[in-house]
């Protein structure tokens, strides 16, 4: 399948970006990636999907703007996908002023460099569910107030409200995606999921003997990453840009999570677990469950991918990656 269109995506060697780019260069993009040249081996998503050498890389900085002119001038993007973000929510009560810069400022920064290099280009905005913080209503939609819970989750929602503004503002086709919390193997291991499918695959081949984690009865709604990219590419599709949530509908404690992850090997999570204060957020979101009808209707998008089926997965994986 041959496609006349350029993606260019920052945050290309994060989870996301990973399984963005192999689904646009499936359907024939070209795929530019913004770099910004930090740590060791910052493409290991891209080569675990085998399409590292696919993928252009342009060095650029979301807290740069002359960069981001000069990537959207080299990649002659006609859709932008702004992915790259300080994202781990626990580090952002740690590093709140470089959270705020890179993910709300930066959000702008791109917004600012379509609009002087290219109108007609269609843009896409990470936006997250963690907006919604102390949840306001029982099932969250594109509808429901924002009260976020962590300067991560203050940052995203300028950011958010930054590409709605650029849209009404300068008719850019810029659309947010409020992703509920998504998933893979390629998950970042400071990420609960993660964390414990690495545990649980580590206690089970003994490399280690105990799990620690903080709240385990927070709930929260989670998918595929590799389901959710898909609803970004459809946004951009769309005649009209908007916002949308995407996510399962459903929503599940870390504590089942864990037991999932750990029956998957044959263990019982509970003479694994130690509860650490440490963990504890100095503001907790409890719950968080998203209503995808929106973007079910609109975008004729559904997850096809069970908790279960992903958790199974990403322990298969990091059992693999262990050695095992």
């Amino acid at each position: 399948m041959t496609s006349n269109k350029s993606a260019l995506i920052t945050g290309i060697t994060g989870q996301d970006g990973a399984y963005l780019s192999r689904l646009l260069l499936e359907k024939g993009y070209e795929v530019n990636g913004l770099l910004a040249r930090r740590g060791s081996d910052t493409l290991w998503r891209l080569r675990e999907l085998g399409i590292h050498e696919q993928v252009k890389m342009i060095d650029g900085d979301l807290t740069d703007l002359s960069s981001l002119i000069r990537a959207m001038e080299q990649s002659k993007a006609t859709e932008v996908y702004n992915l790259g973000a300080q994202s781990f929510v626990g580090t952002s009560w740690q590093q709140p002023v470089l959270t705020a810069q890179v993910d709300g400022v930066g959000a702008i920064n791109v917004l600012e460099a379509v609009r002087i290099v290219n109108r007609d280009a269609r843009f896409y905005q990470a936006s997250t569910s963690e907006m919604f913080g102390l949840i306001q209503a029982e099932k969250q939609d594109e509808k429901t107030p924002l009260y976020p819970r962590s300067p991560y989750g203050v940052a995203k929602v300028m950011a958010h409200w930054a590409t709605i503004n650029y849209r009404e503002s300068y008719n850019l086709h810029a659309s947010s995606g409020i992703l509920f919390n998504h998933e893979s193997p390629l998950r970042g291991i400071e990420f609960v999921t993660r964390k414990v499918t690495h545990a649980a695959a580590s206690i089970r081949l003994g490399l280690q003997k105990e799990l620690r984690l903080g709240n385990i009865d927070a709930k929260r709604d989670w998918g595929f990453a590799g389901d959710y990219v898909e609803a970004m590419w459809l946004m951009l599709q769309q005649d009209k840009a908007d916002d949308y949530v995407v996510a399962t509908g459903v929503t599940t404690t870390v504590r089942d999570m864990c037991e999932i992850a750990f029956r998957h090997l044959g263990l019982n999570y509970l003479d694994h677990l130690v509860i650490d204060p440490g963990f504890f957020r100095p503001a907790e979101v409890e719950v968080l469950l998203g209503n995808p009808a929106k973007a079910k209707a609109r975008l004729g998008w559904a997850p096809k991918t069970s908790l279960e089926q992903l958790i199974t997965m990403m322990v298969d994986a990091d059992i693999r990656r262990l050695g095992g």
